[in-house]
C-alpha cells in the first residue's frame, strides 16, 4: 500500500469512537531497509489547530484493524 492511497484519511479509535488525527498531518516512522511504513505519529494539537503541544500519540502498524475508503480503524488500549 502506497501513502498516497492513505493520505487524508481519519484515524479512529474503535474502542472509543474518538477522532486521533487525520492522515497527512501526522509524520510516519518508516523502515530504512524495507521501505514499510512501522507506524504513525500522531501530534497533539489545540487551540483550533494552530499550536502544536509537545505530548504525541504513536500508533504502530499492528494497531490498524482496517483501512477503509475514509477512515481507518485503530485498536488503542487506552
Amino acid at each position: 500500500m502506497r501513502f498516497k492511497d492513505i493520505s487524508g484519511k481519519e484515524i479512529i479509535n474503535i474502542h472509543t469512537g474518538s477522532r486521533l488525527g487525520v492522515l497527512g498531518q501526522t509524520d510516519l516512522q518508516i523502515n530504512p531497509e524495507t521501505g514499510k511504513i512501522e507506524s504513525f505519529i500522531i501530534p497533539t494539537y489545540r487551540w483550533f489547530g494552530f499550536k502544536k503541544e509537545e505530548s504525541e500519540a504513536t500508533i504502530s502498524w499492528d494497531m490498524i484493524k482496517k483501512i477503509g475508503n475514509d477512515i481507518i480503524l485503530v485498536e488503542v488500549e487506552e
